[in-house]
């Protein structure tokens, strides 16, 4: 029987057969429909962009033309997220870490330390810290600003680091942002700090052949590395043939006799890491494996069709879905469980690196008062310096026991056995001097030991309320022509995020 004899005979199926093509034809037309809408969607996202001037600072003029980019850029200035060990919450890492007032003692870091905060908060959160109450060098400023790249410009690489800090204040408007890592007139990454582009050159590589996977943490590496100021105050990473290794680094400063500090308590000639997050990045499972910076803190995100770069630029925990999930098996939570397991090793073995070498300046200062030489004291603060050094390169690191840690553990526990031969040194030494031990030591609290190393906390804390009361209003003045934005656009701030 065929269909024309079924339909005469039960003329109900042609009904059946007229609504069964008439919802395929609706069908097939709302799948077309939301192909070409996606196409559509992903069509303008592609539009080529208007090009920038050179040296455009202010995010809110990118924004105009990548909304979705400066709208996650935005939530930088969320400060919710905490996570156990990290976060973007503001905490007193002096209250929760004392030891390191004694590591710090003669150093600006002894009166204020914070976690950091998201980018957003970069010019501000210099401006507050304690860190500035003395003039800084102009250098400071290199990582904080995109008015930093128009300032070099300006004055020449050289000339930008031999102004002062608050000479270069009122030029200092915009946070870290969009003109520091892309290129204004196509959007491809580049690099605007000189000091990544020189290390490179040292170490016999061409910056300029790096893929675009590579470009993805070199964007990154311009500024959350280890460096250090020369004489003129040049900003130099202590790279060379080997320059990621922390043994490699602390070689190549020694080699140029250089001192960050003098430390108050133990005269130690000390160095200072800053943050080494990418040479340690570079010992990890996840630069091995080609992972990138960006993959884990700037993950993809979709938006319909279009996909794009979250510029939410923060820990990968508080998004483990977006961050780990994409190649990770197993849940969230179990995730997240590892990493936590792992930082607590790390911080277990770095509150033991602290505490000891807090004792080794407390005792090595009683020695020097009690009439120790120079000879007898040298290999103590030989140990000193290389003690802290490893420590400081796992403290100082963001994510250090998450980016690397087996080396951060190794590091960790040089520190520790170093720290230990130091006192083993000192012990005689003590006892020759007629110096009681152990010796007596301070109460482990923040501000109990700033007063034992000699900060006027209360002191400090005026002089910087002077200067936000006194100076800022002037630098924000002055500096109101680099952050008007264009008259049509107002960025969408999020609304109740709390402040520090």
């Amino acid at each position: 029987m065929n269909i024309s004899e079924l339909v005469d005979r039960k003329p109900w199926v042609a009904w059946v057969l007229f609504l069964g093509t008439a919802v395929a034809v609706f069908l097939a037309g709302l799948f077309l429909a939301t192909i070409l809408d996606r196409r559509g969607e992903a069509s303008v996202a592609g539009v080529p962009m208007t090009p920038l001037p050179d040296f455009e600072p202010r995010n809110a003029v990118w924004g105009q033309q990548f909304p979705r980019q400066f709208q996650t850029y935005l939530q930088t200035l969320d400060t919710t997220f905490v996570s156990r060990y990290g976060g973007a919450r503001h905490r007193d890492m002096l209250g929760q870490h004392p030891e390191m007032v004694v590591l710090w003692a003669g150093y600006p870091f002894a009166r204020d330390y914070d976690q950091i905060r998201g980018h957003y908060y970069a010019v501000k959160d210099v401006h507050r810290t304690l860190r500035t109450n003395n003039d800084m060098p102009g250098t400071c400023w290199t990582c904080k600003s995109t008015d930093v790249p128009r300032l070099m410009d300006e004055f020449g690489v050289a000339g930008f680091y031999e102004q002062s800090w608050r000479d270069l204040g009122p030029e200092v408007a915009n946070p870290i942002g969009c003109q520091d890592c892309h290129n204004p007139q196509n959007m491809s990454l580049q690099i605007t700090r000189p000091a990544l582009v020189e290390a490179f050159d040292r170490m016999g590589r061409d910056i300029q052949q790096a893929s675009h996977q590579e470009m993805r943490s070199l964007v990154c590496a311009q500024c959350h590395v280890e460096y250090y100021f020369d004489e003129s105050n040049y900003l130099i990473f202590p790279w060379d043939e080997d320059g990621y290794d922390a043994a490699a680094q602390e070689a190549f400063q020694d080699e140029r006799g250089h001192v960050d500090w003098v430390h108050s308590v133990s005269r130690t000639p000390m160095l200072k890491v800053q943050h080494p997050d990418y040479e340690l990045f570079q010992s990890g499972i996840h630069a091995r494996r080609g992972v990138s910076c960006s993959d884990c803190h700037m993950p993809y995100q979709r938006e319909g069709a279009v996909k794009f770069t979250n510029h939410h630029i923060q820990s990968p925990l508080a998004d483990v879905s977006s961050s780990c999930m994409t190649c990770h098996s197993g849940s969230e939570s179990e995730l997240t469980q590892r990493v936590y397991e792992n930082q607590d090793r790390i911080v277990e073995l770095r509150r033991d690196a602290e505490r000891k070498l807090a004792m080794l300046h407390i005792e090595a200062g009683a020695a020097w008062d009690a009439g120790a030489t120079e000879d007898e004291m040298e290999p103590v603060l030989e140990l000193i310096r290389s003690a802290q050094w490893r420590w400081d390169f796992v403290a100082a690191s963001h994510g250090a026991a998450f980016h690397a840690p087996v080396e951060s553990g190794r590091l960790l526990g040089q520190a520790i056995s170093q720290a230990g031969e130091g006192r083993l040194i000192l012990s005689p030494i003590l006892s020759r001097l007629g110096v009681d031990q152990p010796v007596e030591m301070p109460e482990w609290e923040k501000e109990t030991l700033q007063a034992f190393i000699g900060i006027d906390i209360e002191a400090e804390r005026a002089h910087k309320a002077a200067f936000l009361q006194d100076t800022l209003p002037s630098w924000y003045q002055s500096a109101q022509h680099l952050r008007e934005g264009p008259t049509d656009y107002v960025p969408q701030v999020p609304e109740a995020l709390p402040n520090r």
